[in-house]
């Protein structure tokens, strides 16, 4: 055998030679610009840009510190522990989540907001012997991450409530590991996650990112930041008057950059008063809609928490970043009062703009080139991809992606941790297509069929072109378009979800709960005190139920048509979202425990009944040749 396969050898390598001393000289090779096909070229470069910026994210690294800012002080001690627990996961190792909750009457705005929340920070991290974040980022020694939670949630509804007015902690379905065991991933997490791919460029700056959009870059995301601002946005070329139009760009906040970097940021205006208000910025080369979310250098950081000290230490006042920080610091005082004229008096207009110039002249004391990059634009790309969880349809459209087969889908699956479309479960008796996403589900006798499932335990099941999050029931049928959110259901009957209609379980501290119902298309915030279908309570009645923050005497005040059942508002005054969940989870797992018990007993009947019927044949067979055997023996006897 070594003997045929060195002569094998040597006749290919003889062969090879004189082929190519025979063989005519290939063409040369046209070049790359001219064989390749462009727009081919442009997709796989689209392509491999997206999967690197999503492996970025699944690595196990982040903001040096991660600042929650919450609406309640029970949600901030939930994040607290939370996130301590999703090191290595969501967070990196070494990260340090600081929770703090935004207790300023009427709300702060993002701007004064960010402010305070950084403040309570810093003052956390101290208690907790982490040392002075403000010190660190003036060093350059760390990165800090904060995540703006607060809102009522009422496009989401009933999924918020189901949560305990816990907005961040609505969940999507995949699963992760945190403190040790499987838990379906919740928003916040997924930003926290999406959001570090930005961490190793913002080695001493703060960032602000908002709590219920995810996005996937298609640039290469990595930067060396040259502004004391920098907002992230989606930027394309300075587009003509029609196409302006085309795009409806006079619905959005924009942001315009010039040849040299710098930017300036506009608002709802049409294409020619653009033109106008960008005049002082020059040659306007690209223009995109701002994200909102932005960057600031420790400088300028400094230099905002001195200017609004008064307002920061009375926990006074409102004020949002575009058009009280952003717009006042870019644009001509003549075009900011033209936009905010709108909006307050030209007066005030004129004052606040005063105001801000004064601030950076105590920015140019410290930096006194701070004029030529003062404010500037961190693209995103155009073709970068957008998951919005703000709005129930939203929710629903895009946890229903996870089906698909296009690369979005794959994006989003991969993104999520999914090493598969089942992972973790047990389907005893279930059959499931090609096209149904499992997560973490026990599953008895039944089936599966266009659907994502996320932590759901059954002992019979009929799921057909739904979502299923966190359910344990001992039936559940969800018939298209349904979408099931915390429920535990003991009945016989178990869960049904008609067609494109979410249903919800929003628990009581006892463990009990209440569900609630929306269609799933639907704009809930259209109808928040409005009660339908046959909700026990209206969406507004549920969050002032769960408000932790008020009593009874005073949620009755704020109605101007209290109900007569003071009931209605009695479910959870005094209780903290851990709470909530450590009830649901005690009554959950019972239920699991029992369900799983009686479809484990099933699948080992049916596997002996199987094993018997299986060998029945043969038990007949040998039987019928055990006789005949017999009877021959006994008539050669005889």
């Amino acid at each position: 055998l070594s003997l045929s396969l060195s002569l094998s050898l040597s006749l290919s390598l003889s062969l090879s030679r004189i082929v190519s001393l025979v063989s005519p000289a290939p063409h040369p090779t046209p070049p790359l610009s001219k064989m390749a096909n462009p727009t081919l070229n442009r997709k796989n470069t689209l392509s491999a840009l997206l999967w690197e910026n999503v492996q970025a994210m699944n690595d196990e690294s982040g903001f040096d510190v991660v600042i929650v800012c919450c609406g309640t002080q029970t949600q901030a001690d939930y994040w607290q522990s939370r996130l301590e627990m999703g090191k290595g996961v969501v967070l990196g190792e070494g990260s340090q989540p600081l929770a703090v909750c935004e207790d300023w009457d009427g709300g702060a705005g993002n701007a004064l907001g960010t402010l305070y929340a950084f403040q309570k920070a810093r003052k956390l991290a101290l208690e907790l012997g982490n040392g002075d974040i403000l010190a660190k980022l003036q060093e350059g020694s760390i990165s800090v991450g904060m995540y703006h939670t607060a809102g009522k949630g009422t496009r989401l509804a009933p999924l918020p409530g189901s949560e305990n007015n816990n907005k961040p902690g609505v969940k999507l379905p995949a699963s992760i590991d945190i403190g040790g065991r499987p838990r379906a991933i919740t928003i916040l997490e997924a930003v926290v996650k999406q959001t570090s791919i930005y961490a190793d460029s913002r080695k001493g700056r703060l960032s602000v990112f908002w709590g219920d959009q995810v996005f996937i870059p298609s640039v290469h995301v990595p930067y060396e930041p040259r502004h004391h601002v920098d907002i992230l946005c989606s930027l394309g070329p300075m587009p003509s008057a029609e196409e302006w139009q085309e795009k409806g760009l006079e619905k959005y906040g924009l942001i315009a950059v010039n040849a040299a970097g710098q930017a300036a940021q506009v608002e709802k205006v049409d294409y020619h008063t653009a033109q106008e208000l960008l005049a002082d910025l020059g040659e306007v080369t690209m223009v995109g809609t701002s994200l909102g979310s932005f960057s600031v250098s420790s400088v300028m950081l400094d230099v905002l928490l001195d200017e609004f000290s008064t307002e920061l230490k009375r926990k006074s006042g409102k004020l949002d970043t575009d058009p009280h920080l952003w717009m006042p610091m870019t644009l001509p005082e003549a075009g900011y009062e033209l936009i905010m004229g709108r909006k307050i008096s030209p007066h005030r207009a004129r004052a606040h703009y005063s105001r801000v110039q004064a601030m950076l002249d105590a920015l140019k004391a410290r930096d006194a080139s701070c004029m030529d990059r003062l404010f500037g634009a961190v693209n995103v790309g155009r073709d970068s991809i957008w998951w919005d969880y703000g709005q129930l349809k939203l929710y629903y459209r895009n946890m229903m992606l996870l089906r698909d087969d296009t690369e979005e889908a794959s994006l989003a699956r991969s993104f999520l941790g999914m090493p598969g479309r089942t992972h973790g479960s047990e389907l005893f008796g279930t059959s499931m297509d090609g096209r149904s996403v499992v997560q973490g589900c026990s599953l008895g006798a039944g089936r599966v069929t266009n659907s994502v499932l996320c932590n759901v335990h059954a002992a019979e099941i009929d799921a057909d072109g739904c979502i299923l999050v966190n359910i344990t029931a001992k039936k559940i049928t969800a018939r298209p378009g349904s979408l099931v959110y915390n429920v535990v259901d003991d009945t016989d009957a178990g869960v049904i979800a008609d067609e494109n209609v979410a249903l919800a379980g929003v628990w009581r501290e006892d463990g009990s709960d209440v569900k609630m119902k929306a269609y799933t298309s639907m704009d809930t915030g259209k109808l928040w005190e409005q009660r339908e279908f046959d909700n026990p309570h209206t969406f507004k009645e549920v969050r002032l139920s769960l408000s932790l923050s008020l009593s009874l005497t005073l949620i009755l005040s704020l109605d101007p048509n209290p109900n007569p059942n003071p009931k209605v508002y009695d479910m959870n005054l005094l209780t903290d979202v851990a709470t909530i969940e450590k009830r649901r989870q005690t009554r959950q797992s019972a239920a699991q425990r029992e369900i799983l018990s009686n479809v484990e007993t099933k699948a080992r009947d049916s596997s002996v009944q199987g094993a018997i019927m299986r060998h029945i044949p043969g038990f007949l067979i040998g039987g019928a040749a055990g006789a005949l055997a017999l009877m021959l023996l006994t008539r050669n006897k005889a």
